[in-house]
């Protein structure tokens, strides 16, 4: 069943197009100006604009509305598949209205936020290059065609990372609050395995991990530690986390998260901490 539970590929592509397309505007705006600080004064007064501000917003509700919808049909399919459709089906028609739909409303929001932090930092980009180029005796016009030049790939990079990265926060964050409203204490890490799974998360595959004991991968691993974290909740992280929902649906004995290691249980030892 794991595979059900990976947040959609099509939701993360949709953010970075939308992110894409609205930072395209600042694009247009370097057009026909041959002073960087021009470029720069034009751009500070967009990224303050209520059109701005709204674009962002609507951006971030799609996004965080994609992977709640996504969530419940998750949830439906796996309530259907251990016997407990109806029980599921009430909870879920209740969780906008509950800790559910604030964690829902907050993600939109934090999204939004970071999005608009897009045009500051590319402008702290700009501003550090101008600076070094007119120390070099560089013209204002030529600075001005090299930021025209540079702007596609600095916001191409960041529209990614910001996609890959919030996606699968957010889709964590909401896979937590239904377990907590259902009161499912416990999920399964699951990682994308692949090439590209890093070595510390490759560690947590199949690992059991309580929700309110989230593990250091890389500590566990012996590297340097991002500090405590659930499965998608690091940058560039394609690990996600499957609800352990029916304790038959694992087999056993299994590894367990438990007391800052990971350990092998049977499942009379699992209930006992369960």
């Amino acid at each position: 069943m794991s595979g059900l539970w990976a947040p959609r590929l099509m939701i993360e592509k949709r953010y970075i197009r939308s992110i894409k397309k609205m930072m395209q505007q600042f694009a247009e705006l370097t057009k026909g100006r041959a002073d960087p600080q021009e470029i720069l004064d034009a751009w500070k007064e967009y990224a303050e604009s209520e059109r701005f501000r709204k674009a962002a917003e609507d951006i971030a509700m799609k996004m965080v509305t994609g992977l709640f919808q996504d969530g419940q049909r998750t949830w439906r399919a796996a309530a259907r598949e251990n016997g407990q459709g109806r029980e599921f089906y009430e909870a879920l028609q209740q969780e906008l209205s509950g800790q559910v739909g604030a964690v829902y409303y907050d993600l939109i929001y934090q999204n939004s936020r970071l999005i608009r932090t897009l045009p500051d930092d590319l402008a702290k980009q700009v501003t550090r290059y101008v600076a070094i180029e007119q120390q070099k005796g560089k013209r204002a016009m030529e600075i001005a065609e090299d930021i025209r030049r540079m702007f596609p790939e600095k916001t191409r990079a960041r529209a990614e990372l910001i996609a890959r990265t919030e996606v699968s926060k957010a889709s964590t964050a909401l896979t937590q609050s239904r377990c907590e409203m259902m009161d499912l204490r416990w999920y399964v890490w699951r990682t994308s395995e692949d090439q590209r799974v890093r070595d510390s998360h490759d560690l947590m595959e199949d690992v059991l991990i309580r929700w309110d004991d989230p593990p250091s991968p890389e500590a566990l691993n012996r590297e340097k530690s991002y500090g405590r974290y659930h499965a998608g909740n690091t940058f560039n992280c394609r690990c996600y986390p499957e609800p352990l929902i029916e304790l038959s649906s694992i087999s056993w004995p299994h590894k367990v998260y438990y007391q800052n290691r990971i350990q092998t249980m049977t499942l009379a030892q699992f209930k006992r901490i369960a």
